[in-house]
Parts: structure tokens; C-alpha cells; sequence
């Protein structure tokens, strides 16, 4: 069962109604059963290999080593070679120090992992945690990943790869772990290949990782209720990631400041304190390479730090005011929708559906097209009266809408965001001939973004609406799925 908290309408909404795909019920990824297989090679006493993610240069993928690196690669078992002495999957538990990132550049999916280990309900979920090297033991593990809708089971052996006896990619700071280097493998299946997880952002693993409500933040216009927010994030056991600027340089440069440049960054939490009469509040963050660190105020270096407690377990530690002038985005992913909201007794509702823009008949592109845009896909929403307890002056932000854009390809590297966003209208009644589209929307994606998921936090009066997502150019053909969370009772056509 899931702690006290968890909202579970967001997790039935985004299981198909025969329970496949659920989060208790996975789909099989590449049709693979796990306990199948293992029972096989437990009866035939033979060691898993995984042919749909084989051991050699196609898994590692372009770009990642060079010819003569990739000549020098060789695929290690933990348990039979002379890896290590005493390989075990997890050491003294899971923690964020436990890893540090490898020779590829996926700090967005450790940073996501860091966030991980706050929660061990969630972790549980991902990382099945009764696996071991004991008697039982044949090469194989399993993952799970939330994927575009659906739970997936992923089934990997755990061949890795070495160079020299030493792992390249994300290494454990004990040399007998390997839980980390095992769930990055399982990703990297997910994606493709390792090289298929080269640059990212941590909102997308943090939605892989929970199935759960996603928002992103731009940090250079902040919403007044940032700090009030994040702490809500907190209690309610959200993962929150983060990332700095690109800026004029290459990424992965320290700057003066001790921040990597274009990196992505883990929030550990939040705390407020008082400093000499005034209320301080004070962000901590996690680095996935598992060194450097923040030496501006309240750093390490900082004259203060002797009042900072339990709070100092971290080496990046901030005012609320630096973080928003040193990082660029946030990414706030939970369960439960209810961390939106500012009252515990208010629980939000969801639906999730999923949708096609098709060439020709329902992709026509966005507003700019008055003729076509009236032929995308349209879902009628009808919003109640708020309850009393879901009114709050202080956060009138009532719905929050998501579209996410389906891949057409297995390999990550290869797909093609479309530029994607949603308008919203104040429906009439009748039909909706080409005509009404050229009324104003009381709700628009502020941009069209090549991204994987756009969103909207909007506050809306009760009434009947319509919610019309496109690609921004007509005639493109896509997937996705439009999540609609709201605080009122919601009706959806």
C-alpha cells in the first residue's frame, strides 16, 4: 500500500483498464518476462544474455568512445570475473552518495536518481529492491519506468562495460555496489543505447521515475508563491530537479562561482532559518558528479555554516534568492497532484487521454492556421464549482494541463520533439466551425516548445471549455497524451 498521502487517482488514471500497465501489473518490455527467463537459465544453469540489449558497441552506441576505446571495451559480470572480490546490489541501503557519474554526459538522469532516494516508496517501484547476488543468482535483473502512459517491466543481464577492470559509466563509490550501474543499463535499454542518454533534462526521468504530476518552473520569473511552493513539494515527498544555464561557454565549466555550467542538479530540500534577526530560506542541492560545490553565502566556506545543523549534508547550499538567479529551471514531479494547491484537504482530480495528430485529416498545426486549425483533435472540459475547502485566495491556480508528445522511434537520439502546445476557449454552444477558433483562448502555452511535455498552471471559473493541442505546423503526424488535473470536479468529452 502506498504511505498516507499519496493520491492514488493520478496513478488509476494512467493505467489501461485491464490493469497492463499498471504499476503493479507492468507490461513486458520487449515481451521479455522476467521471472520466465530466470527460471529458465536457473533450470538450464546458465547466466542470462540479453539479446534485444546485446554486450558489444551497438549498446554503447556513436559518439560516446573512440575507435580505439570501443576496441578496448570489454563486458564484465560482477559476479564472475575479477570485478570486484564481493559484488552485492546494494551496500548499507540506497543513498545519493552512493554513485558519481560516468564518461557520458546523462547528469540529468543521476540528478533524477539522486532525487530517487529521497523516497523509498517510489524507489521500490523503480528499483525492485529483492535482488542479489546469491544462489539464486543467474546474470539477470529487472527495472521498472513509467513510459508515456504506461508502466513497462525491463529486463536486462548484467554484463557492463569496462575499460582496464573499471566501469566507464556511472560507478559506485563503493566497488561493490552496483545497483547504480545496473539501473543506468536498464535505461539506457529504454533509450536505446548509453549514447542515447546524452544530454537531457531531469524532468524527464523524473516522470519516467513516477508516472506522476510534472511542473516546470523558469526560475528568471518565478511565481510569488516559489518559496511556499517548493516547501509543499517537500512535504508532500515530490522529486524536484534543476539545472543551470547553457551560458556563453562549453557545458560542464566551473565557474567562479563552484556551479557547473549547463548541468543538471538535484533539489535535497528545502529549510528556513534565522541569520542575525532576519528569516533566511535556503535551498540544498546535490551535484550527480558527486564533487564540487557552491562557495558563494551559506557554502561550506560560509562564516555561518556552524548554524546550519543537519542541513549541512549537502555541499550546495543557497538563499532562495541565488537560486533563482544562478539556476535556470525547476522541476517539481510527485505522485499527488496535491502539492499544487495550499490546503491538505483539498485533493485534485486527473484524466489522462491519449490522442494523434494525423497529416491530412487532424494535425492542424496552431492558430497562425485559422482554415486547418480547427481540424486538431478537441476535448470538451466542464469545470464544477470549487468545494470550500479547495478555496484559497492565496493560490487561485485551479487546473493544471499537460500535453506530452509521443516517440515514434526506440532510439532517443533519433527523435524529433515537434513544437507542441495547447489553446484553451471558453466553449458556446453549438458547433465549432472555423469561425469560433478566431475568438481569443483564455488559455495558451506561452510558447510552442520542441520539447517532450508542455504545461499550463491556470486558474479558471467554472463553466465549459475547449482544449484544442497541436503541433505548431500542420500536416506533422504524432502521439500524445493530454493530462488535465484539477481541483474541481472535471468532465471531459
Amino acid at each position: 500500500m502506498p504511505p498516507p498521502g499519496v493520491c492514488m487517482s493520478i496513478l488509476n488514471a494512467r493505467h489501461k483498464k485491464d490493469g497492463r500497465g499498471a504499476v503493479f501489473n507492468p507490461e513486458k518490455f520487449l515481451d521479455q518476462d522476467f521471472q520466465q527467463l530466470k527460471q529458465y537459465c536457473l533450470i538450464k544453469r546458465v547466466r542470462y544474455i540479453d539479446e534485444t540489449f546485446p554486450p558489444d558497441k551497438n549498446s554503447i552506441g556513436n559518439g560516446v568512445l573512440s575507435p580505439s576505446d570501443m576496441a578496448r571495451v570489454e563486458w564484465l559480470r560482477p559476479m564472475v570475473s575479477k570485478l570486484v572480490p564481493n559484488p552485492s546490489f546494494t551496500v548499507d541501503g540506497i543513498s545519493r552518495f552512493d554513485f558519481g557519474q560516468g564518461i557520458i554526459g546523462n547528469c540529468w538522469f543521476l540528478a533524477s536518481i539522486g532525487a530517487l532516494t529521497f523516497q523509498s516508496f517510489i524507489l521500490e517501484q523503480v528499483v525492485p529492491l529483492a535482488q542479489e547476488f546469491d544462489e539464486e543468482y543467474c546474470g539477470i535483473f529487472h527495472f521498472r519506468f513509467w513510459r508515456f502512459g504506461k508502466w513497462v517491466d525491463v529486463v536486462i543481464d548484467d554484463k557492463l562495460p569496462t575499460i582496464n577492470g573499471r566501469l566507464i559509466f556511472v560507478h559506485s563509490k563503493d566497488p561493490n555496489e552496483f545497483w547504480p550501474a545496473l539501473l543506468e543499463k536498464a535505461y539506457a535499454k529504454v533509450c536505446g543505447s548509453y549514447s542515447d542518454m546524452n544530454a537531457g533534462t531531469p524532468a524527464e526521468a523524473l516522470v519516467d521515475f513516477t508516472g506522476g504530476v510534472h511542473i516546470c518552473i523558469q526560475l528568471s520569473d518565478p511565481p510569488a508563491n516559489l518559496w511556499e511552493l517548493m516547501l509543499r513539494a517537500g512535504q508532500t515527498k515530490s522529486l524536484m530537479g534543476c539545472g543551470t544555464p547553457q551560458g556563453e561557454t562549453s557545458a560542464n565549466t566551473v565557474l567562479p562561482n563552484g556551479l557547473v555550467q549547463g548541468h543538471a542538479y538535484t533539489v535535497t530540500g528545502v529549510k528556513q532559518m534565522m541569520s542575525q534577526g532576519k528569516i533566511v530560506n535556503l535551498v540544498r542541492l546535490w551535484n550527480p558528479w558527486g564533487q564540487g560545490e557552491w562557495n558563494g553565502d551559506w557554502s561550506d566556506e560560509y562564516e555561518r555554516k556552524i548554524a546550519l545543523s543537519k542541513f549541512i549534508s549537502d555541499v550546495n547550499r543557497m538563499t532562495l534568492e541565488d537560486f533563482c538567479k544562478f539556476y535556470m529551471d525547476l522541476d517539481i514531479c510527485c505522485l499527488c497532484p496535491d502539492f499544487l494547491g495550499g490546503s491538505s484537504s483539498c485533493h485534485w482530480k486527473t484524466s489522462f487521454y491519449e490522442g494523434r495528430w494525423v497529416a491530412g485529416t487532424t494535425a492542424g498545426g496552431c492558430m497562425n492556421n485559422l482554415d486547418s486549425f480547427w481540424t486538431n483533435p478537441q476535448y470538451r472540459v466542464k469545470i464544477e464549482e470549487l468545494l470550500d475547502e479547495c478555496s484559497s485566495k492565496q493560490n487561485d491556480k485551479n487546473m493544471l494541463v499537460s500535453l506530452m508528445q509521443k516517440p515514434d522511434k526506440r532510439n532517443r537520439r533519433l527523435v524529433q520533439n515537434l513544437h507542441i502546445g495547447f489553446s484553451m476557449f471558453e466553449k458556446c454552444s453549438g458547433k465549432f466551425p472555423a469561425s469560433f477558433f478566431r475568438k481569443k483562448p483564455v488559455v495558451q502555452t506561452k510558447t510552442y516548445m520542441n520539447a517532450r511535455e508542455v504545461m499550463e498552471l491556470v486558474s479558471l471559473k467554472p463553466g465549459e471549455y475547449l482544449i484544442v493541442p497541436s503541433t505548431f505546423n500542420p500536416s506533422e503526424t504524432a502521439s500524445f497524451t493530454l493530462t488535465i488535473l484539477s481541483k474541481a470536479e472535471t468532465h471531459v468529452q
